[in-house]
């Protein structure tokens, strides 16, 4: 499923092409995602204006002139896909090339300035809702997040007193998006990796300055997959219809019996499975 990273690389894809523009019309192709879209959907987004366009956590968040945000999740295969916004010689100027509609494009936003925005997703894990724009912290997939980790809100003595006591392994730790919002599997055991610290470890048995590497490991890994454009495992792309390339970057992550990159380090990366997930690791580098 993307990360904070990919989810980040999306948006970022999307704003030439959403954030300040109107809704045409808004194309829903089928009833539901993973979940039922709600009532009137297509009637409440046709016509509205896109004023911003956010992240929260693994969430892209636009938000409406009409005072209601459209909540999109990816899901493990949804994809965002741009056609028809392509600068010409003309500064201002576009021309429009959308390619067919396919099977399993389910959503698609028709901008005034053009563009068509398709959300493609073969297995429909994802999905969308619209909320009122006051209330969207309540909203029940958001209400209950933690800090952003690229925000003022997470620094380490935060993460410190969020620790503090566990007896749950660290990477379990900083899964939960209570504590910490849009880490997933990869970064996680990337930033753990660069802090030096063992997934197994027990969250609350982790000292101050372990805490504090740990933060600006986690700070790290993500600021270069997002500049990456995100990890490329699967199904995910960028809304431009290109691969991120982080996975080749990776130190531990799906390297199980390689060699530790670590320079004049003897060993090789382990697995371990923790709560049904993979979890790569040095035995030697990380304690």
């Amino acid at each position: 499923m993307p990360e904070l990273p990919e989810v980040e690389t999306v948006r970022r894809g999307l704003l030439p092409a959403m954030e300040g523009q109107r809704i045409a019309m808004a194309e829903l192709r089928r009833a539901d995602l993973r979940w039922p879209f709600p009532p009137d959907m297509a009637t409440r987004l046709t016509g509205a204006r896109v004023l911003q366009l956010r992240r929260r956590s693994k969430y892209i968040l636009a938000d409406l002139d009409r005072g209601e945000s459209l909540i999109i999740h990816l899901g493990m295969s949804g994809r965002m896909v741009i056609s028809g916004l392509k600068a010409v010689h003309v500064p201002g100027q576009f021309h429009f090339d959308h390619p067919a509609i396919e099977k399993h494009d389910h959503v698609l936003f028709h901008m005034e300035n053009g563009a068509r925005i398709t959300f493609n997703d073969p297995r429909r894990f994802g999905a969308m809702d619209i909320c009122a724009t006051p209330t969207l912290d309540l909203h029940p997939l958001l209400a209950r997040i933690g800090p952003e980790p690229l925000s003022n809100e997470f620094h380490a003595d935060y993460l410190a007193a969020r620790l503090n006591g566990r007896k749950t392994p660290i990477k379990t730790a900083l899964l939960d998006q209570r504590i910490v919002a849009g880490l997933g599997n990869i970064y996680v055991c990337e930033a753990l990796f660069r802090a030096g610290i063992s997934p197994l470890r027990a969250a609350g048995r982790i000292g101050a300055a372990r805490i504090a590497l740990l933060t600006d490991a986690i700070r790290a890994t993500l600021i270069e997959a997002i500049d990456a454009g995100g990890s490329s495992l699967r199904d995910y792309r960028q809304a431009n219809g290109e691969l991120g390339y982080f996975q080749h970057a990776f130190r531990v992550y799906g390297r199980e019996g390689a060699p530790c990159v670590t320079e004049g380090c003897p060993q090789t990366v382990r697995r371990a499975v923790q709560s049904g997930r993979s979890s790569f690791y040095c035995p030697s580098c990380q304690r």
